[in-house]
């Protein structure tokens, strides 16, 4: 094997074990020779030897085989002058351990029969527990999520496939994990026997790895391209990893040609997602991919009341005031788990000090929540991005210009600035060019009006809004 090949090994070893692994593990072996179907490897230092030949020797193998290296064991040398002592005996990995000088030998297992494994293997891959807390019925619907819920309803439903694959999209703590395990459930419950598989992405990574190492591939095909349903959580966990996704596309395309459902999660759009392949993107796009906005009032005061019907079982005799719930749905605004986090502290904190949960111990208790949770938004920003948006200056929006194509963004954007900020009416005025608080409080209800009958400008105002919150 000649250093240029091995420098294009190293590269095909990179895109699958990422930088890291890389760095500290691939990179600071040097190939040395082949000799009698055995690859030497100089290494720094014998612990990295023994580590490379128990982690990572099946993949390194396993590159050299599709590089047409004949190749079956590797040896891993410390001193530069020390002569590698391949095994004599055949086995997974063979150590010699001691002084420097000595040498780890990998040596390739046999290859394990298509068949092996079966029904026990595949239910081992069912890794990802599902929450029984998970379900439709413990779902909010609302505004923000309400065509994610009918479409995963729909899912659930089973029957003959309509969408495929179904992708749902948005930040942390908007309901995608809920709604897939809701999903799982519906139709492990109308149909038991259905093969259903969720997991994670990192664990599609870690099993194809692990395959790899085991020289189970084709164990690992036919186990992953048998199931009924396959529901794999953040998807954008193998960006960037070029050997996981090529195995992903496959899995994914012998799936929809057996019209199987495919149900995938990200933390954003399919085409947003750096450094995924855009034969991956293509494919995830070929669905119906459904985007889970952040919550709003509403939503977030519905979640809340459910909750607290939920505490009510853990804590019968604890009152809470009126005002609570409408003060953390207005307070905790972005993520629906740190909401949540923080009434199941509220309830637990209230039980231990035996007092009822009113706005001073809700301050006391959320303190540091709270603070992470206030609103960092200021006028000018908003300024700014409505500017940007509707494709004018500034100085327009802020401008004594009263033109239709400056006036309507400028209400905008003090509509934003009320909603968004906690700034009074003649602050918000003072900020767009000295204007009266009568102004803007004309501009914030005029877009309010808009809103409901303009449906150009109630997606201006929510696009704006989410760019903002983001």
């Amino acid at each position: 094997m000649t250093e240029e090949k091995w420098g294009q090994l190293r590269n095909r070893l990179l895109k699958t074990v990422g930088q890291n692994n890389f760095t500290t593990w691939i990179e600071p072996l040097e190939f040395d020779t082949v000799d009698g179907g055995v690859a030497v490897f100089k290494v720094p230092t014998n612990f990295m030897g023994n580590y490379v030949s128990q982690n990572f020797a099946d993949l390194i193998l396993h590159e050299l085989a599709m590089s047409g290296e004949p190749v079956q064991r590797l040896a891993f040398r410390v001193a530069a002058n020390s002569p590698a002592r391949p095994a004599d005996t055949a086995g997974a990995a063979d150590v010699y351990g001691g002084a420097q000088g000595d040498v780890a030998v990998m040596t390739a297992p046999a290859a394990v029969p298509a068949s092996a494994g079966g029904k026990d293997t595949l239910e081992a891959l069912q890794a990802a527990p599902l929450d029984p807390r998970f379900t439709f019925d413990s779902f909010v619907v609302g505004k923000p999520n309400e065509l994610a819920h009918a479409a995963a309803r729909r899912v659930g439903e089973g029957g003959p496939v309509t969408f495929n694959p179904l992708v749902l999209y948005g930040g942390v703590g908007l309901g995608k994990t809920h709604l897939m395990h809701a999903i799982a459930w519906e139709l492990k419950e109308k149909n038991p026997s259905l093969n259903v598989l969720y997991l994670s992405a990192e664990q599609f990574m870690y099993r194809f790895v692990q395959a790899l190492r085991e020289r189970k591939m084709m164990d690992f095909k036919h186990l992953f391209r048998s199931v009924d349903v396959l529901m794999v959580d953040d998807v954008q966990f193998i960006a960037g990893k070029d050997s996981t996704q090529e195995e992903f596309f496959h899995t994914f395309n012998a799936l929809v040609d057996q019209n199987k459902q495919i149900i995938i999660s990200a933390d954003r759009a399919p085409g947003e997602i750096k450094d995924l392949e855009d034969r991956v993107k293509s494919r995830l796009q070929c669905g119906l991919v459904v985007d889970l906005h952040p919550t709003d009032y509403e939503l977030r005061l519905g979640i809340l009341q459910t909750k607290v019907e939920q505490q009510r079982k853990t804590y019968p005799d604890l009152c809470i005031a009126a005002g609570v719930l409408e003060f953390l749905a207005h307070r905790i605004s972005t993520n629906v788990r740190v909401l949540e986090g923080a009434l199941t502290r509220l309830f637990a904190f209230a039980s231990l000090v035996g007092r009822e949960i009113d706005m001073d111990l809700t301050q006391d208790c959320l303190a540091d929540v709270l603070r992470a949770s206030e609103r960092k938004i200021t006028v000018e920003e908003i300024q700014r991005k409505v500017s940007e948006y509707y494709n004018i200056r500034m100085s327009d929006i802020i401008g004594p210009k009263r033109l239709r194509s400056y006036a309507r963004p400028r209400q905008v954007a003090m509509y934003l600035c009320k909603q968004l900020t906690s700034r009074s009416l003649p602050e918000i005025g003072r900020r767009f060019g000295g204007r009266d608080h009568t102004t803007v409080m004309h501009g914030v209800k005029r877009i309010e009006e808009l809103k409901t009958t303009d449906g150009q400008i109630a997606e201006d105002v929510e696009m704006l809004r989410r760019s903002l919150e983001a």
